[in-house]
Parts: C-alpha cells; sequence; structure tokens
C-alpha cells in the first residue's frame, strides 16, 4: 500500500538520491524523513501505520521534498524487500536506510512471555536486519551506501526493567560492526546512534491520556542526562542524517551515543 503524488510532480528516476526510513510515521522515524527530505534525498516513509505514513509524505511534499508511503511490518523479510522496491523503482537507487522501527516492552525478565520475545525482536532486531538485507543489492552495485541503525542508551547502559528491549538494541550494535566490515571495502558504510530519553507524539499523546500537560511532562522529564532534559526528535535526526550523509563519509562500525549524557551517569533515566 503506497501514497503516491501527481505523477507529473515526481521526479525522474535518477534525479535524486534515494533514502528509506522505516517507523518515519511519528517521531524520530518522521523527524529523520524530513531532515533527509531536506537534505535533497527523496524518502521511502515506511510505517505500520498507513494513516501516519501518509502523514509524513504530506509533510516531506509541503517542504517541496519528494516521498513515498509504504505500509509494511518490517519483521516480515518479503515486506522490507518490498519497501526496498518501491525506493529503487522510484529514484533508482538508494543511498540511505534508516532502520529506526522499533517496539518498546516494559516487563521484568520473569515476566516476559515466548509473544513478547518474538515480537520484540522481530521489529527491533530482525527488521533491522531484514531492511539492511534488502537494500544491500542496490548499495553493492553502486559500490555506495549508508546504513544507521536506532539503537538507544539502553544498549550500554541497562533499565532493570527492560531486559528484553534492552537486549534488542545491543544485538544491534554487533549487527552494526559485524555488516560495517562486511561492508566497508564496498564503500557501504554502517552505523548505528543510541538516543536517549526523546519527547515525541507518543509521549505527548500519552501524557494527554493521564491528564497531564506537555510542560507537566516536560518538567516531570528535567535532569535527565547531564543537559538535564530530555531530546527533540530533530536533535536525533541530525546525528542520523549526519552518518547517513556525506559529511559522515569516514565513520563506519560506531554506535554515537545521542543521550544528552545519560550513560556518564551510568542509568538511562
Amino acid at each position: 500500500m503506497e501514497h503516491e503524488p501527481p505523477a507529473a510532480r515526481r521526479p525522474a528516476a535518477g534525479t535524486l538520491r534515494g533514502a528509506i526510513v522505516t517507523g518515519a510515521g511519528s517521531g524520530i522515524g518522521r523527524a529523520c524523513a524530513l531532515a533527509l527530505g531536506e537534505a535533497g534525498y527523496g524518502v521511502a516513509v515506511g510505517d505500520l501505520d498507513a494513516a501516519a505514513a501518509a502523514a509524513t509524505v504530506r509533510l516531506l511534499e509541503e517542504r517541496g521534498s519528494d516521498g513515498v508511503a509504504v505500509v509494511l511490518d518490517v519483521g516480515r523479510r518479503d515486506e522490507c524487500r518490498r519497501l526496498a522496491g518501491v525506493a529503487l523503482e522510484r529514484w533508482g537507487r538508494v543511498d540511505a536506510l534508516v532502520a529506526n522501527a522499533g517496539v518498546q516492552l516494559s516487563a521484568p525478565l520473569e515476566r516476559t512471555t515466548d509473544e513478547d520475545w518474538d515480537r520484540v525482536l522481530a521489529t527491533n532486531l530482525k527488521g533491522a536486519a531484514f531492511c539492511a538485507e534488502a537494500v544491500m543489492p542496490a548499495m553493492l552495485e553502486r559500490r555506495s551506501g549508508a546504513i544507521v541503525f536506532v539503537s538507544s542508551v539502553n544498549a550500554v547502559v541497562g533499565s532493570a526493567e527492560m531486559p528484553v528491549y534492552d537486549a534488542s538494541k545491543a544485538a544491534l550494535v554487533g549487527l552494526t560492526k559485524s555488516l560495517a566490515v562486511r561492508l566497508g571495502e564496498d564503500g557501504i558504510r554502517v552505523n548505528a546512534v543510541a538516543p536517549g530519553a526523546t519527547i515525541t507524539e507518543f509521549h505527548l499523546r500519552r501524557a494527554a491520556n493521564a491528564g497531564m500537560t506537555e510542560e507537566e511532562l516536560r518538567a516531570r522529564a528535567g535532569g535527565y542526562g547531564v543537559l538535564g532534559r530530555p531530546a527533540e526528535p530533530a536533535e536525533i535526526a541530525a546525528a542520523i542524517r549526519f552518518l547517513a550523509g556525506d559529511e559522515g563519509s569516514f565513520v563506519t562500525g560506531q554506535l554515537l551515543l545521542v543521550d544528552g549524557g545519560a550513560a556518564l551517569r551510568g542509568a538511562p533515566g
């Protein structure tokens, strides 16, 4: 399922660099899509939520960028290949992948189920790997490209109540290093970003449902990290745009903490 702008407005294949962002219907993913659009990429907006993906495409178009919405479950290898195919058909190339789609689970280990493990790993780890696998042929053919996995500060500083989530995000770091070694000689860079606490639309909605204003939410989050505040999605997206773009051309196999210094204090909160 894809959202298409009028044919007259579509750029000819090969005239734009192509990017894919998963989980781009909101939050950090949407901010990444907009940041890459501003940097001159056409963006394939992947998300489970058709309406959210279409809304991101509309924002891209309003800012003069090109985008296409693709509804998919990243935990399915065939759907990740379809996503890559949409980008290739539209722009003739895939220059950047931001594997951002993820789910969070808060539960101690003894209360997690087989279904919990399967759901979190299918999206957070397998989904990222499947998307990377799907774009590799096009990147290998051009001998260039950048893959950015969205990990978490929890990958390096554990949280007692989030073992499954933490494990999935830590595994992305290993995947990053493995693929960086595998693909480096072919001109493909692979990195990961580890965001700290970030206030997204999801958190604002959840706060509103609990009767909390945005100001109250931000006040409660005050004191996070050494900068004393949570991030905005655009701040995480700026780091991802750096790693995905030409400015990060000599960076590969790295985990970039974008956590306001939270890890320095030995805890993610």
